[in-house]
């Protein structure tokens, strides 16, 4: 931790837009919590294996019912269309009144 009376380092830039190199900071960020999920849920299904409650390659061979599909390409889509909004720039806070858009000139 930096001292109140000590500089700040300058940041190392990239690209010449700063938010550039921030939002890159964002996806490796997002990248590594990716691979986190990744390992645990390898480790996870290892365990279960392991201790006779999962067969190898079940969750491979498992197979959906058609209502458990429907549900999934629901939360599919609402998880793509909030991504979406941010990337269309139609971000708004969570906090605002409905019809407020981020950046929004009154």
């Amino acid at each position: 931790m930096s001292s109140p009376s000590k500089e700040r380092e300058p940041e190392q830039e990239f690209f010449a837009d700063p938010a550039i190199d921030r939002l890159m900071g964002f996806v490796y960020a997002l990248s590594a919590e990716v691979y986190v999920l990744r390992d645990r849920l390898a480790r996870l299904e290892g365990a279960l294996t392991s201790a006779g409650a999962l067969k190898t390659g079940a969750t491979e061979a498992f197979q959906r019912t058609p209502e458990q599909m429907a549900d999934a390409a629901l939360d599919r889509q609402s998880f793509v269309a909030a991504l979406m909004e941010n990337i269309m720039a139609r971000q708004v806070s969570k906090g605002a009144a409905p019809g407020i858009e981020h950046g929004a000139k009154s």
